[in-house]
């Protein structure tokens, strides 16, 4: 996925050649209002390699970019926040009709952070893999009960064994529905590059997936990184080396951060992550998660699920622990702030811990 704004049209379009140049098959970029639409027409036409557009919450652009790439990806946990009287269903059956007039796929992209809350209310509280492949299951009934079959499904967690879970249980269930296969908030390389063959190998060895993204949290300059991942993951699973990496077992932080995308709202989200990364290194044996989150479409979700989570305005971070807001911080302020929440949770769980013991 490129990681410059698509309406900064020279910037995208040296992002794709770099892409394409490290042999990427599919170039993936976001499409967030009709000033991104304008830019894509002018640069569409210009490359070789296929475009797949991410609505994300403007499902209603469908129209305006189908004529320009040749897959539509769609969040299906995104679709309720607009014409919220209109039936979900509606909104797939009008993607589907636009994808069949421009000869486009479409791919159901279910995320952890971002289900839809009719169908997390019927679980548990803080699971993910059974509302993603519900969510996904359903979108992928639906499509076909109108007759549309040219789409995909993803189902991302940034959880490798969660990953694992989902797509095995729903490649049960729809066996003949092409998976596109990746962990989301992989982080920063080398751990991103770590967690993410985790996540996939063991699926991609049992023959499940038919294409897959390495998302790390990486400059734009450097996003063809993701791609010779993918590439080296791919060569080792053809050889039978099934071997995740240095780190693949060891217990500790963790720190997820989503990748480097047209959506982030301030570049420093990218040095951010690599700050935290180094100012937490004296917890790294504490087992504790902290997100890093570069935008507002998939921060406020994705970091409930963290003990300690940030995601990035253009001016400021939000701070959360769980999915409680403790509050916005500049960018010069955010990494005592969160030294201090980290110490904190730390404390609170070593004495938790020592009552547990003397008990």
């Amino acid at each position: 996925m490129c990681a410059t704004r698509t309406q900064d049209v020279r910037r995208t379009l040296d992002q794709i050649q770099l892409l394409a140049r490290a042999g990427t098959q599919i170039v993936r970029i976001a499409v967030d209002s009709i000033r991104d639409v304008e830019a894509l027409k002018t640069f569409a036409g210009q490359v070789e390699v296929p475009l797949s557009v991410d609505l994300q919450e403007s499902y209603r652009l469908a129209e305006a970019v189908a004529p320009w790439v040749a897959k539509i990806r769609y969040n299906p946990g995104h679709l309720h926040h607009h014409e919220r009287s209109r039936p979900w269903q509606d909104k797939v059956r009008w993607l589907a009709e636009i994808a069949d007039r421009y000869d486009c796929a479409l791919r159901v992209g279910v995320n952890c952070g971002s289900i839809d809350p009719a169908i997390a209310e019927k679980f548990p509280a803080g699971e993910t893999v059974g509302p993603m492949v519900a969510l996904a299951t359903m979108h992928a009934e639906f499509l076909e009960s109108i007759g549309f079959h040219r789409y995909c499904v993803s189902l991302k967690d940034s959880s490798p064994e969660r990953v694992i879970e989902a797509n095995f249980a729903f490649a049960r269930q729809m066996p003949h529905v092409p998976l596109h296969l990746g962990l989301t908030e992989a982080g920063l390389p080398p751990e991103g590059v770590w967690k993410t063959r985790r996540a996939l190998m063991p699926l991609l060895a049992q023959g499940i997936g038919e294409t897959i993204r390495v998302s790390l949290t990486v400059p734009a300059d450097r996003k063809h990184e993701e791609v010779l991942a993918a590439q080296e993951m791919l060569r080792d699973v053809a050889s039978g080396n099934l071997e995740f990496g240095p780190g693949e077992r060891l217990p500790g932080l963790d720190i997820i951060s989503c990748p480097s995308c047209s959506r982030v709202e301030n570049e420093r989200f990218v040095d951010l992550a690599e700050q935290v990364r180094q100012m937490t290194r004296y917890a790294a044996d504490v087992p504790l998660t902290i997100a890093v989150m570069g935008c507002r479409v998939n921060g406020p979700g994705e970091t409930d699920h963290a003990d300690l989570g940030l995601w990035c305005g253009p001016n400021f971070v939000n701070l959360k622990r769980g999915s409680t807001l403790i509050g916005r911080f500049s960018y010069e302020e955010i990494l005592p702030r969160l030294k201090e929440e980290l110490d904190r949770l730390i404390a609170e769980r070593t004495n938790s811990e020592r009552s547990r013991i003397g008990q």
